[in-house]
């Protein structure tokens, strides 16, 4: 399994959080119980192969990072999609959206450039054009404010 796998299961998760009431924690054990994981494999390639211990810790990092800088993370997209509640961006987009940034924000050996890449592919595979491009926007816009405001 590559990081690009762990990533998008991450964002799975990170989109399931918005109908669970469990913890991250609890939706991690769910998931990745032993019963469970191979049910996964069977309705996508995706799930074929299950986490090492590096991509448990990074899938897992992710959630309970997103979890932890919900508010923060929230009001940032808020931020950047100009005229839009969050109420209106489909969960899928937010969940990815909220996963870029974590990453951006708080993953030391994910650099942003690639998280972006790996969002908007990541959106492509679930999100009509238009959102994709949304998406893109608001990553970009965020990541150019970011830089501009780490060189003061």
């Amino acid at each position: 399994m590559t990081r690009s796998n762990a990533r998008e299961i991450a964002m799975h998760l990170i989109y399931e959080m918005d109908y669970h009431q469990e913890s991250p924690q609890e939706l991690l054990s769910q998931v990745f119980a032993s019963g469970y994981y191979p049910r996964l494999a069977e309705e996508s390639e995706l799930y074929k192969d299950k986490p090492n211990a590096k991509q448990m810790g990074y899938i897992e990092g992710c959630v309970t990072g997103v979890a932890e800088h919900k508010p923060e993370i929230d009001a940032t997209i808020e931020r950047y999609a100009v005229g839009w509640k969050l109420g209106r961006i489909s969960k899928v987009s937010l969940a990815v959206l909220r996963l870029a940034i974590y990453e951006i924000l708080h993953v030391e050996d994910a650099p942003t450039g690639v998280v972006i890449n790996e969002a908007v592919e990541i959106a492509r595979r679930y999100e009509e054009e238009e959102k994709v491009s949304f998406i893109n926007g608001i990553l970009g816009s965020f990541a150019r404010d970011l830089e501009a405001e780490n060189k003061k």
